[in-house]
């Protein structure tokens, strides 16, 4: 008997690494993430990816996931159309540590992002052939494979963690933030079997394998590492202000000794078995606690 049965509420796909997700109601699960997830990056003239840290702007890009092509609109700019199945020339790129092959996207795709960014930059995309590994001292054996996320392919985080979180700014005197803040993948809603227990904030932290009833079977993902934060929530993703309520808060009760003190909200997961798996809002999730009993 599962210790938690409850459904995905929302799904996200950021098609490109540090700028705006899309909200999707189905999405295929893939063994590296959702598809078209963190599939392309933003890089300056030496290959090394850019991100919201340095470049809050690139928050108001925001893709438009079409059947055969991404339109991009950004503030000031004309749409780009982007082909979901065209790349030019092979090139190396630079996300954190690892340097990956990858393709770029053209000079027109490089001229739009550096007439918004005000900086040389570049689009390219995941190569797909290659196979990009998240840390084995959090997988264990298995792979656990990315594209250009940070490092791992999944990212979860439960409604009730935020509406926590909310409760805590309220009390403080700030204003509710949204969900797109902390840039989930799968956004796990309330308990829907009134026998389990109910999903408690947090509880994503200590989940064991998630199972998800899919028309093609049961997909299963694994949460293996806490998701330490940076300030980027403090970002809004309306108007790329920052605001270090936000981050102030994560610190003052998410400090997680796991990921060396660091604030954590959301836990980063892996895709198990079999994949190719039609995810969808409203699908069961259940799970059992990672140690026994809460």
């Amino acid at each position: 008997m599962p210790d938690i049965t409850t459904v995905i509420s929302r799904l996200f796909v950021y098609p490109i690494k540090s700028c705006a997700g899309v909200e999707l109601q189905e999405a295929m699960l893939l063994d590296t993430g959702l598809e078209f997830d963190r599939a392309w990056m933003v890089v300056d003239a030496y290959g090394r990816f850019l991100c919201q840290r340095a470049l809050p702007r690139m928050v108001l890009i925001r893709p438009q996931l079409k059947h055969h092509e991404m339109v991009l609109r950004a503030p000031g700019m004309l749409a780009l159309h982007v082909r979901l199945d065209e790349a030019e020339a092979a090139c190396r790129v630079t996300v954190w540590d690892d340097e990956v092959p990858a393709y770029d996207m053209g000079p027109i795709a490089a001229q739009w992002f550096t007439d918004f960014l005000g900086q040389t930059a570049r689009l390219v995309r995941f190569d797909p052939e290659h196979k990009r590994f998240s840390s084995r001292q959090w997988t264990g054996d298995e792979d656990g494979l990315n594209q250009f996320s940070d490092g791992y392919p999944l990212l979860v985080i439960s409604e009730a963690s935020l509406g926590l979180f909310n409760d805590k700014l309220a009390a403080a005197g700030s204003a509710a933030v949204g969900m797109a803040r902390f840039r989930p993948n799968i956004v796990l809603g309330c308990n829907i079997a009134p026998d389990a227990h109910q999903l408690l904030p947090h509880d994503e932290d200590r989940l064991e394998l998630m199972q998800v009833a899919t028309d093609q079977g049961t997909a299963r993902i694994k949460p293996v590492k806490p998701c330490p934060r940076c300030p980027i929530p403090n970002i809004d993703p309306l108007t790329a202000l920052s605001d270090p309520v936000v981050w102030d808060l994560l610190q003052s009760y998410r400090r997680d000794a796991r990921v060396g003190g660091a604030p954590s909200f959301g836990m980063n997961a892996i895709v198990l078995g079999t994949t190719d798996h039609l995810l969808k809002v409203g699908q069961s999730v259940q799970a059992s606690y990672s140690f026994g009993g809460v």
